[in-house]
């Protein structure tokens, strides 16, 4: 028997997606903005929305393990209440409903083995669902990111991966070419480097979406590049 009284089988039972709604409620928000946020006439915006939700299905459909690590903060999280408080007044509301009912669980964190100077207290990430949970799948991965203002993400790029930011609060940009208001999507197609800028007025929520080959989703390295000359 263990000190809380649960027994080894017990402990070691797993716990599924169906026994968290808030979890499964959160999922079908994510489904929904990737169902109703337009595609801004791109067959290959539209494909990957398409790739987000029929994977989101699977996931939930599926007897899926969730398993909850240790919660973690980072400094950037001090601006997290500001994030969601904004974000209560958009269009994409009812995700940030979601994402604050099961905010006590998530784990923030760097991605990164050596986090270049200053971003370590304006940047971090949450997976939700992914090979690294909460939600324990390999069709996608589906996670927020937090930037504190002015903050600069530096150019990088995902080998084999296609990825997606929604804008949930706070403004961005991407490569100096266009503004990215609560409501509107990014769409990074693989190995596309990209560096985002913050407003320096207010801290930007972004829910993010990567699918590609199950392979890559489970073994990806997120490595910032360099200009040379």
């Amino acid at each position: 028997m263990l000190e809380d009284g649960k027994t080894d089988e017990q402990e070691l039972a797993p716990e599924f997606l169906s026994d968290y709604p808030d979890w499964g409620y959160l999922l079908r928000e994510f489904y929904e903005v990737y169902r109703f946020l337009s595609s801004g006439g791109s067959d290959k915006i539209r494909a990957h929305q398409r790739t987000v939700r029929e994977a989101i299905s699977r996931v939930s459909r599926a007897k899926t393990v969730i398993r909850f690590g240790e919660p973690a903060q980072k400094p950037v999280t001090a601006h997290l209440n500001r994030a969601l408080d904004e974000g209560r007044l958009e269009r994409t509301a009812p995700l940030i409903r979601a994402i604050e009912s099961v905010q006590g669980n998530l784990a923030w964190q760097y991605g990164y083995e050596k986090v270049p100077r200053g971003l370590s207290k304006s940047y971090a990430y949450a997976e939700l669902c992914g090979p690294n949970g909460p939600v324990l799948t390999t069709e996608v991965i589906l996670g927020l990111v937090l930037f504190a203002p002015g903050c600069v993400y530096p150019s990088h790029a995902h080998s084999g991966i296609s990825e997606s930011y929604i804008c949930l609060s706070g403004a961005v940009s991407e490569n100096h070419q266009g503004v990215y208001a609560p409501g509107s999507m990014i769409f990074n197609p693989p190995e596309h480097t990209h560096r985002i800028t913050v407003s320096k007025l207010e801290p930007a929520l972004l829910a993010y979406a990567w699918t590609g080959p199950q392979e890559k989703l489970g073994n990806q390295k997120m490595v910032f590049s360099r200009k040379r000359g």
